[in-house]
């Protein structure tokens, strides 16, 4: 066995020494700025004394390696000795893409089949590095489909005339516009659960895999909460009200029926509702949402009317139930009750955005139990961005826009408003507007 000298195989085993120099690179860029900087400081054709020393000074390099470049300058034709001798084009040649193979396939393969883009691989009989660097060329695009709610015509008639009827009056018919929505309250709820199946985690080298465990996977610990929120408001830049009205758990006190180490029998505990009935929900809106309202919402607009939305889930009261309206109708308050159409999960902020974006807030925390389940989902709520909330309001707009245009119809996509460039110079719509023609011709239809 050729074993290496003793240096060699000190410095394979221990490593290169601290105190050992390397040489710098200097690029080929920099080579011609110094060169360039020696030529300026010099008479055609010869060095002046203190030239190169004034260059290494000013460029912060060594003396030695200015009196290299000026050597290589001279000697090789000067400032192209040193263009890089890197060859370019090398290698083999890259076999074309044909996009039409694409088309093509597209007509005899089944959506299933193209799953992954390995199946889409051998479907067209390529590789798949080659069909790797053709997506990422853009020669074809991945898309991730949503599966959307059945609507029948009726529905798709009710989704029309609601979103006429979210039209300023006022502004038909020469510039059609969308009302400012600020006497409108969206009510929803929403289940958040304990903690999710498969969650995805950044883990250092070495770093051990979290360890988690629950009694079941099919029953963790989750509680439902009843959203309500409403369009802020701003004035000058400030905000003047949140449209935070409330965020409520279905939650109740129960006192334990048996002892254990954390507590004895008969302790008062907090347990999530497992089902919440109409008469919950009826209790919810006269105890908790109107209060929460007549406190929160701006004094001045006392006895101006109110709309609650909510949507047709069977656990929502009527519209014209008589202990709702009376308790809405006191104290000088004008509080109505709406309902969206069926199966628009689209008309409602809540579902649009609003609980998708407390959903991320919730899941940055940790929680062991329904206490602690309850109180990150508050706090989530309160710190939600106000302005954040604002533009969930245009994109509803956008969104009743496009139902207009699609008659009705659920597959359209969301438009991109662009909202955060107006937003920073303070010129963010608070209504959108929509094409004459159309406005005009879904009004009389």
């Amino acid at each position: 066995m050729n074993r290496p000298c003793k240096p060699c195989f000190f410095l394979l085993y221990v490593g290169t020494p601290a105190n050992i120099k390397r040489r710098r690179y200097y690029s080929p860029d920099i080579k011609r700025i110094l060169y360039a900087m020696c030529l300026e400081r010099s008479a055609p054709g010869m060095m002046k004394e203190g030239v190169t020393k004034s260059v290494a000074s000013d460029m912060g390099v060594p003396l030695r390696v200015v009196q290299r470049v000026w050597l290589d300058g001279k000697t090789g034709g000067g400032i192209s000795a040193f263009d890089s001798n890197k060859k370019k084009n090398c290698g083999g040649k890259k076999l074309p893409f044909n996009p039409d193979i694409i088309k093509d396939v597209a007509f005899n393969v089944p959506l299933r089949q193209r799953h992954t883009i390995r199946d889409l691989a051998s479907a067209l009989h390529m590789s798949r590095s080659t069909l790797h660097r053709s997506l990422k060329e853009g020669k074809f695009r991945r898309h991730t489909n949503a599966i959307k709610f059945t609507l029948t015509k009726q529905n798709m008639k009710e989704r029309v005339r609601f979103c006429t009827q979210m039209l300023d009056s006022h502004s038909l018919p020469d510039d059609p516009t969308f009302k400012s929505l600020y006497n409108v309250i969206y009510i929803d709820e929403k289940w958040f659960y304990r903690a999710k199946k498969n969650p995805i985690y950044y883990l250092a080298p070495g770093e051990q895999i979290p360890r988690r465990a629950v009694k079941s996977k099919n029953f963790i610990e989750k509680v439902m909460f009843l959203g309500v929120t409403a369009l802020p408001r701003f004035e000058n830049g400030v905000c003047t009200f949140d449209g935070k009205i409330g965020f409520f758990s279905f939650t109740k006190l129960e006192p334990a029926k048996r002892r254990s180490p954390n507590r004895p029998r008969g302790t008062l505990e907090l347990k999530a509702m497992t089902s919440v009935t109409r008469e919950t929900i009826h209790k919810f809106l006269i105890e908790k949402v109107l209060p929460a309202i007549k406190e929160k919402w701006p004094a001045e607009e006392r006895g101006c009317p109110i709309f609650i939305q909510q949507d047709n889930a069977k656990t929502h009261i009527a519209v014209d139930d008589p202990d709702f309206c009376r308790v809405a109708q006191e104290d000088g308050w004008d509080i109505r009750l709406m309902c969206q159409p069926p199966n628009s999960p689209d008309l409602i902020i809540l579902d649009l955005g609003f609980f998708a974006a407390l959903q991320a807030l919730f899941e940055k925390s940790s929680s062991s139990n329904i206490q602690e389940i309850e109180a990150n989902v508050i706090k989530a709520y309160l710190e939600y961005p106000v302005d954040r909330s604002n533009r969930v309001f245009l994109t509803l707009q956008a969104c009743m826009r496009e139902i207009m245009l699609a008659k009705g119809g659920q597959h359209y996509a969301i438009p991109h408003l662009k909202k955060g460039t107006p937003e920073r110079i303070g010129q963010l719509p608070v209504r959108l507007q929509v094409d004459k023609e159309d406005a005009v011709h879904f009004i009389t239809a």
